[in-house]
């Protein structure tokens, strides 16, 4: 009888043993690491405050002036640029760096004209970013596309991208090939025996656009 009695005491015991390795404490799951949340901010770009300058070069010298830019945003996830775009008004191209008023005028009237940007018929330059890869701290490798006489052509270029507070300011040099915009007035690519009338290809743009939130 007591062989019984151990025997049924053995087996209770394995079966209390295995319920509580059953029910007893389960491990702990290690929680899912924090992402980082898209905080995506558009901010609007003031056109009184930008600015875009031009400069463009030819054998005996160069010219300089300005056109204004329109309206362009800017598009920042935690300070960091994702994309954006900026309009221009081609009808406000300015020559600046001629003071005789008759050669400036004789020379915007050119820039105007067909021969260069077309304004009575092309109004508007654009520009929009397709992609932006950080080189550093506010730096930046920018693509896009550009519009001027109705073409448009990927173009590349380093820009610099600053946020203060609700403020946004972009800076950037780019170079353009006039000719891939069908602007090919006295270019060598072009036409021959040119001489000292060549006018050179690309030209810069210069760039300070600010935004705000």
């Amino acid at each position: 009888m007591l062989q019984y009695k151990t025997i049924a005491l053995i087996a209770t015991t394995i079966v209390a043993g295995s319920l509580t390795a059953l029910n007893g404490p389960k491990p702990k799951v290690k929680a899912p690491a924090e992402t980082s949340v898209s905080k995506l901010v558009n901010y609007k770009v003031n056109a009184e405050q930008s600015k875009l300058t031009w400069l463009a070069k030819k054998v005996t010298g160069e010219h300089s002036g300005t056109i204004n830019v329109t309206s362009g945003s800017l598009a920042l996830d935690n300070k960091v640029l994702k994309g954006g775009s900026f309009e221009l008004d081609t009808k406000t191209i300015a020559v600046t760096d001629l003071t005789d008023k008759e050669t400036n005028a004789k020379l915007l009237g050119h820039l105007k004209s067909a021969d260069f940007f077309a304004v009575d018929k092309f109004d508007k330059a654009t520009f929009n970013i397709t992609s932006a890869k950080s080189t550093g701290a506010g730096t930046y490798d920018v693509k896009g596309k550009l519009t001027i006489k109705g073409i448009t052509n990927e173009i590349s270029f380093p820009a610099t991208v600053k946020q203060d507070g609700n403020k946004v300011t972009a800076n950037a040099k780019i170079i353009i090939d006039r000719t891939k915009y069908d602007i090919k007035f006295r270019s060598k690519s072009f036409f021959e025996n040119l001489g000292d009338k060549t006018i050179y290809d690309d030209f810069e743009l210069n760039v300070q656009l600010v935004a705000n939130n």
